[in-house]
């Protein structure tokens, strides 16, 4: 591989750290850029990008690099942040992660990296990138580490943000990055992952929403249309949740398929229309199976969509790929139609296609089929 000037966004984690350190090792011109993607109550407890600042800084320290702040608040407002607000106002539960990758990590980091000579930037996330000898086109690979795998939230990328990317953890297992780090002493070796979405952090999602959408509090019906208890709203409930109902002690009578009258209620339609939250009862119940769905802001890594047949989708990030067979598809929208029924199919998030560990683009899914 031939030396070249490497732009690392380099996060405070250790993933990150060890991406820096390999593409050091390889004898490239590593450079670190810490960014800065919200600005809102950044000093409280649960938006720690000064901590992790520090921690990324300490890391370059280690590696022997140098390493620049970079702020992108105003970007992530406009192109990521605007765009999640809105989607939850719609009744919608979007993926903010996604949407930062495409629009912030390998835009406008990437257009930051170019502007100080960069050849290529590399990120400390789990997946591949090849380039096909027979295509010429760059595909993007599941990373290695099936547990890890991180290809759902990269979807987007075109081939030219490909052809400048790359990924060295995605060849590594979590376990085997842990410990080069540990090896290299780096301060942030044990470092527990971060979760959740980055402006959120790990504060309660409902008391986040609850500063920048108003409340409407509604009904909570059964599949009878009884009312069974009031919402605070319903941006504030995603299809499939469980938890943070309001109410668990309910018992419908002759509740049918899906679970007996002890069974857990789950949040399954959102009538937007009429302010209404539907919720069933049991995992099974019909309203939380869809054969099919419809997807828009379509984007597809090799710039066209792929053949109907052969593939696989998945519909949230922490799911096994289920065969599905791809239809009406243009630049812009397709349809799924899947082999076995997929469980709570929301709108908003996406669908995600694979043929075997190649990933080959997605779009944001805008509705489901599901059983009456």
């Amino acid at each position: 591989m031939t030396k070249q000037r490497v732009v690392v966004g380099l996060s405070g984690g250790v993933d990150s750290a060890v991406t820096a350190y390999l593409l050091k090792q390889q004898g490239h011109e590593v450079i670190g850029i810490f960014m800065k993607n919200w600005e809102d109550d950044d000093d409280s407890e649960y938006c720690s990008s000064n901590i992790d600042f520090v921690d990324a800084a300490a890391v370059a320290d280690v590696i022997g690099i140098e390493i620049e702040h970079v702020n992108f608040a105003t970007e992530y407002r406009d192109r990521v942040f605007a765009e999640f607000l809105r989607e939850y106002q719609a009744g919608r539960t979007p993926n903010p992660d996604i949407l930062c990758n495409a629009e912030i990590k390998f835009k406008a980091f990437l257009d930051h990296a170019m502007r100080l000579g960069a050849e290529k930037i590399a990120t400390g996330h789990y997946a591949r990138v090849r380039l096909n000898p027979q295509t010429g086109l760059h595909e993007l690979l599941k990373g290695l580490d099936p547990g890890k795998d991180q290809s759902y939230f990269l979807h987007r990328l075109n081939q030219t943000q490909l052809s400048k990317t790359l990924f060295p953890v995605g060849e590594l297992h979590k376990t085997e990055v842990r410990r080069i780090a540990e090896n290299m002493h780096l301060p942030n070796a044990k470092k527990k992952d971060s979760t959740g979405i980055c402006f959120i952090g790990e504060r309660p999602f409902r008391e986040f929403l609850n500063r920048y959408i108003a409340k409407e509090p509604g009904p909570i019906k059964d599949p009878r249309g009884r009312t069974i208890g009031q919402h605070v709203g319903l941006s504030f409930y995603t299809l499939g949740q469980r938890q943070g109902l309001g109410i668990g002690g309910i018992k419908a009578k002759g509740v049918q398929r899906g679970g007996g009258e002890h069974a857990p209620w789950f949040v399954a339609r959102k009538d937007m229309a009429s302010n209404t939250l539907w919720v069933v009862q049991g995992h099974e119940h019909p309203w939380l199976q869809s054969l099919s769905l419809q997807a828009q802001d379509a984007s597809w890594v090799a710039d066209t969509p792929p053949a109907a047949t052969g593939l696989a989708a998945k519909t949230r990030y922490r799911q096994a790929d289920a065969p599905c067979t791809l239809h009406n598809s243009s630049p812009q929208s397709f349809g799924l139609e899947f082999t076995q029924a997929q469980w709570a199919v929301t709108p908003g998030q996406s669908a995600v296609l694979y043929d075997g560990e190649v990933c080959l683009g997605g779009g944001v899914i805008t509705s489901a089929h599901t059983g009456e």
